[in-house]
Parts: C-alpha cells; structure tokens; sequence
C-alpha cells in the first residue's frame, strides 16, 4: 500500500502499534535498525532518527559520525516477526546539517539513479524483476583460527546423507546433485516452508508469481516476486532475504543467501530481469532479434560493454566467483540470445505480448546490495542506448559445447573478485553520469571489499591447500 503520513499515522493506530522499527541498508546490503516508541512517529517522520554511522562498516569516521535517517511514510508496514505490534519503517541516510542525502547511502543512490533515467528522456520507468535464489540448510558450522580453519552445512534433503542414520529410519528421497528442479515431495521437503515465506511476503505488501525447488541438492529453493520500479524493488529484496531466513529460523533452519555454500553443485543466482518504460508503453518490444527494438538492443550493448563492472556491485563477494564458472548453469560468457540459458543475457520468449518483452541478465549473485546493483546495471543499459552501443550477432548455441577454438572469441566476466575491481577501476564514467554514484562511493566500495575480503581470503590457506600440498 501506499500511504503518506497522515494515512500512516491512522493504520499505525488502527493495529495498535506500540513501537517503530527504522531499517536501513548499509553499504554492502545488509539491513539495520533502530526501534523507538510509537508516540515518536510524527517527529521522527518530520526530522528523522540521529544514529552514529561510524559504526556501520564502510561508512562515516568517527570526527564526523552524526547521521540521520528520514524515514518514508510509504513504506510502513507491521513487522511480521516480532511480537509486540510494530510498524517497521525503510529510511534513507542523509546529513544532519544539510539534509542532503549521504552519498554512500545505497537506497538514496537508487533514487538517483532513478532520477537520472527520467532525465535522459529515454524512458521515466525501470522495472526489474530478480530471481533470487537461495538454500536452506538444517545445520550450519564454521571457524578460523590462526591454525585452522574448517566448515561443514547439512541438509536432511542432502545428496550425501543417503546412508546417515536418521530418526525413524532413513527414507531415502534425497535430491541428486543437480536434480533438485522441480521434484514433489517426499524428494522436496520444503514446499510448506516456502509458502510460509510466501504468505509472509504477501503481508508485507510483496506481489509472488511463484515458489519452486531449484537445481541443487540439499535445500535450493527459488521465490519470484513481480517484476516493479527500481527502489521499491530494491525495498522487496531486502524484505525477501529478511523474511526467508527468518521464516527458516523460526522453524529450525537456517537460510543462506552465499552464492556457493557446496561445492560441486549449482550456486545460488539472482538471475534480473528489466526494462524500460515511457508514458505506460514498454520500450524493448520491436521488430529486431527475438522482438526486440533498438533500444533493448542498445541496452544490451551498454550491459554486455559494462560487465566487469557490473560484477563489482553485482557479484560483489569472494564467494560469488565459486559461482561464476563453466558448467554450473553459471553465464561467464558475454553473450545475449533469446531462449538460451548459456548466454549472459538471455531475452525470454514465453508471450508475445510486448509489455512482456525483456531481457534476463543472469550473471548476478544474491548477495548483492540490490540498490546499487540494480543502479549500476540501469546506468551501464543507458549508456549503451546513449551510444548506441550494439551488442553484435547473438549467440544461439549451447555455449558450453562450443569448442576452444570458438569459445575463445567470445569475452567473459571477471574470475575473481579482485579482476572485477580491477574491471571497475578502469571503468567507471558512466556511473558517474548525473552524480548517481560518487567517486568517494567507489573509491570507499574498491577499498573495502580488497582489504577486508579479497585479501581475507587470499591470506588464508585453505583445507584444500593441505590436501593438495602439505607431502610437497
């Protein structure tokens, strides 16, 4: 629903609300919060919430650590999880003393991004439609130390507990590495927790298509949500991750949104679709290549151009390129085609409709800051239709049997996440269009992911380092 103060104020009252939660995203995607009494609702819609954000990772340093949140009446909804009745609130940072939104602000920077479309006069709507895929685990344990390291997830649908022992005797019905599509029960076990999270999704103002079994062994699990404009899609995400692992937690599980948890089966994507819109009227439907116009086809060539740096906000972890490789249904090589599920972009043939028409990019992982993710793709697609940027001769084929020879002419994401900033560094001109993203952003964004996660891990030997090496 959406509502403006006044209208909040009442439907707080009418479900007896006694507390407001502020949520925010911080820079790498993860919500925070406050919670303050009810009777603070219209002050703090009017000059917002002060917090310290020198504590929030890759924000403000201490000598300048006052912030405010303001939140956006439009947003409310009764928490779904706590127990005393709640209106739970989205907030944007911005300066105490300007009220000029805080760069580093993830949702502010979508709203820009947004601005900055209808600026362009090319379209005055982005819709984006991710598929955020998922496990869901029964038990999860890790550790590292300075002499070791070690992790271990279990799952009762797990293709390796075949032979376990298991209370009432094991049954069997274990999902087979990469048969876990589709499959009704007793092989999925999770069907009744998935609609849980559906029908709490549902309460919070979040339109579901549907809920499946995805390819994994041990837990997969895929809800789509209806495609909606950029911010208040970004909004959804943040609502899906923090219902599906609670919903999970409340029944004694735990869901993960890690792009790779096993190794040797599928990982987990977040597989976007999007479009552009201009007074009601869908801009990619036209008379070019599986029903596209030009500017689908331009957009493409702004996101084929642009995919390293894509994969920065996109695939933003280390985690993230355990994924990004040949023969996990995982797209590293740069390439569109209608259909085909090999390509990078792929441009769905289900209906003929033209308000159906757009394009899937299936590189990017879930554990995304989805605010800036989604920005960086629009403004990589809007470069290329300002340019006119085409993307080249589809590609039809399956890529993954194409031979060396002719693999070796299509180009591919980024390897690690490392290469990915490096992709970013050295292109980056385009998110800088309409002051969208800063140069402070990407600079704080490129430090801290190598400081704190690319040499985290590059530091560290591995289980498999022994195994490999230790009788060198």
């Amino acid at each position: 629903m959406t509502m403006d103060a006044k209208a909040l104020k009442d439907y707080a009252q009418t479900r007896g609300a006694k507390m407001i939660d502020c949520k925010f995203v911080d820079f790498l995607g993860t919500w925070q919060h406050i919670t303050y009494p009810i009777e603070r609702l219209e002050d703090g819609l009017e000059n917002g919430f002060g917090f310290d954000g020198s504590s929030i990772r890759g924000w403000k340093a201490i000598n300048a650590s006052d912030m405010l949140m303001l939140p956006e009446a439009a947003t409310g909804v009764i928490d779904p999880f706590l127990q005393t009745p709640t209106l739970s609130l989205i907030c944007d940072a911005v300066d105490p003393i300007t009220r000029e939104p805080y760069s580093r602000c993830p949702r502010s920077l979508a709203k820009r991004a947004v601005k900055f479309l209808e600026s362009t006069g090319v379209a005055d709507r982005a819709y984006f439609g991710p598929e955020a895929e998922f496990f869901v685990f029964d038990e999860v344990r890790y550790e590292e130390k300075m002499n070791g390291a070690s992790y271990m997830v279990d799952s009762v649908e797990g293709a390796w507990n075949t032979n376990r022992a298991e209370a009432g005797g094991n049954l069997g019905y274990k999902p087979r590495v990469k048969g876990g599509y589709f499959p009704t029960a007793p092989v999925d076990t999770l069907t009744d927790l998935r609609t849980l999270m559906v029908m709490t999704m549902q309460a919070v103002g979040i339109e579901i298509e549907t809920h499946h079994h995805e390819v994994a062994s041990a837990g997969q699990c895929e809800i789509d949500m209806k495609y909606d404009e950029l911010v208040k899609m970004a909004d959804q995400v943040m609502w899906y991750k923090h219902i599906v692992k609670n919903v999970a937690k409340q029944h004694g599980k735990t869901a993960t949104f890690m792009p790779k948890p096993l190794y040797g089966d599928n990982g987990s994507g977040m597989h976007t679709h999007q479009s552009l819109w201009k007074s009601g009227k869908p801009l990619f439907a036209g008379d070019g290549y599986a029903g596209l116009s030009d500017t689908a086809l331009f957009y493409i060539g702004g996101l084929l151009k642009h995919a390293g740096a894509i994969c920065a906000f996109a695939n933003p972890t280390v985690n993230s390129y355990r994924r990004l490789v040949p023969g996990y249904e995982a797209p590293v090589n740069l390439a569109y085609s209608a259909r085909n599920r090999s390509a990078s972009i792929r441009i769905p043939m289900y209906s003929p409709s033209p308000k159906a028409k757009r394009l899937e990019l299936r590189s990017p992982d879930p554990s995304c800051n989805p605010y800036l993710a989604f920005s960086a793709m629009l403004m990589a697609g809007l470069d290329g239709v300002e340019n006119r940027i085409h993307p080249g001769e589809p590609m039809d084929k399956d890529i993954y049997s194409l031979s060396p020879e002719e693999l070796a002419l299509i180009p591919h994401s980024p390897g690690s996440l490392d290469q990915a900033l490096s992709a970013l560094r050295s292109d980056h001109e385009f998110l800088l269009k309409g002051d969208v993203f800063s140069r402070d952003l990407l600079d704080a964004w490129q430090s801290y992911k190598s400081e704190n996660e690319v040499d985290h891990v590059r530091l560290r030997p591995s289980p498999s380092e022994f195994y490999l090496y230790y009788d060198c």
